[in-house]
């Protein structure tokens, strides 16, 4: 195994080296010292690739140009906002972020990494980047893509996820560090590990760091780093009941604020294979309305993180017009109006056929 430091200035300045010739330069949150812009961009990057985040990110930043515009923003317009963009804790820990750095750091961003690690959802790699970014602060940063990159160049063995693993990458991220041009070093680490360390065939061939990577030498890059321990994938289905007042609206609940899709409106669910009198009589039971079953559209599958959600869509049809809001976290939308209602991308696109921003 390569031994940390014992190439440590040769790794930094090829990778700097490289970075400025062949990394990523004109991205809409690069050439610019904003730690609003970086910050949001950093967090929007969190297990999403580039191409998938750049139309979120020109929205988000249109509709909330600020921190102060995002923390008096309703938190139902940062939903509606990320929605299909995934791992929608994100958007919930951007606005109490938001809230904090104006409640408590009078709208300014602390140029500590160790302070900001501290704020909602930000944590010590994502600080770290923003501290570099922003200001030009010597911190290690260690991403998922970081950790694909020391892991295979320093032949790391075990599953990076698990504690004793993190620990002794964290060890090398920080005694990796160069000790000038903190930015093209942190922004190479990002694009080596997203454009040519990449988990399957990465291109060793163009890699700047190949002379001495471990892997590539012992031709293992296809073992490191050590993948999780596979376990059994849980399987759930439900009814989604999509449900149409005598006026066309739709009902949807307000999700818990934690857990998958927590703070966004969806499309009730019912566990379970119920028939269509089952269901309509599971809905009078929840929402005390009287539904007559009307089609079913196609099952949809939806991966998360720890398990399959098979949705089967049943459309059902109330009596009469309903009341726009309701107490108990219920609410219709009329069809012209969910453009900016905080959906989950799924279930947008089971009501409008909607695949997100254009």
């Amino acid at each position: 195994m390569t031994q940390p430091g014992a190439t440590s200035m040769r790794l930094s300045t090829r990778l700097i080296a490289w970075q400025k010739v062949n990394g990523r330069h004109g991205l809409p949150w690069q050439g610019s010292r904003d730690p609003y812009r970086i910050w949001l961009s950093e967090v929007m990057l969190q297990q999403t690739q580039v191409v998938t985040v750049l139309p979120y990110f020109r929205r988000f930043v249109e509709r909330f140009p600020n921190v102060r515009t995002l923390a008096a923003a309703p938190i139902d317009a940062v939903m509606s906002t990320w929605s299909g963009l995934g791992y929608y804790s994100r958007a919930r820990h951007l606005h109490r972020c938001a809230q904090e750095i104006v409640a408590r750091h009078g709208g300014r961003f602390p140029r500590s990494a160790e302070v900001l690690a501290q704020l909602p959802g930000i944590g010590r790699s994502t600080a770290a980047a923003i501290a570099a970014f922003a200001w030009g602060v010597r911190a290690p940063i260690l991403d998922g893509n970081v950790k694909r990159v020391l892991t295979r160049h320093f032949g790391i063995e075990g599953y990076p996820g698990d504690a004793a693993t993190e620990r002794h990458l964290w060890q090398i991220a920080e005694s990796e560090l160069p000790d000038m041009e903190i930015e093209a070093y942190t922004q190479g680490l990002m694009d080596l590990g997203s454009a040519i360390c990449t988990p399957r065939t990465p291109g060793c061939a163009q890699c700047p760091l190949r002379a001495s990577c471990v892997a590539s030498r012992d031709g293992r890059t296809a073992q490191l780093p050590t993948p999780r321990a596979p376990r059994a994938r849980p399987l759930r289905e439900a009814a989604v009941a999509l449900i149409r007042d005598a006026e066309g609206a739709v009902l949807f609940e307000r999700r818990p604020p934690s857990g998958i899709w927590g703070g966004l409106l969806s499309a009730p669910e019912f566990d379970g294979a119920l028939s269509d009198v089952a269901l309509a009589v599971a809905v009078e039971e929840r929402f005390g309305l009287r539904v007559v079953a009307e089609g079913r559209s196609e099952p949809m599958r939806h991966e998360f993180t720890h398990y399959t959600f098979v949705m089967h869509p049943r459309w059902l049809r109330s009596a009469g017009a309903a009341a726009a809001h309701d107490d108990a976290g219920v609410l219709w939308y009329r069809t012209e109006d969910l453009a900016d209602a905080p959906l989950p991308a799924p279930i947008r696109r089971l009501v409008l056929g909607d695949r997100g921003p254009k």
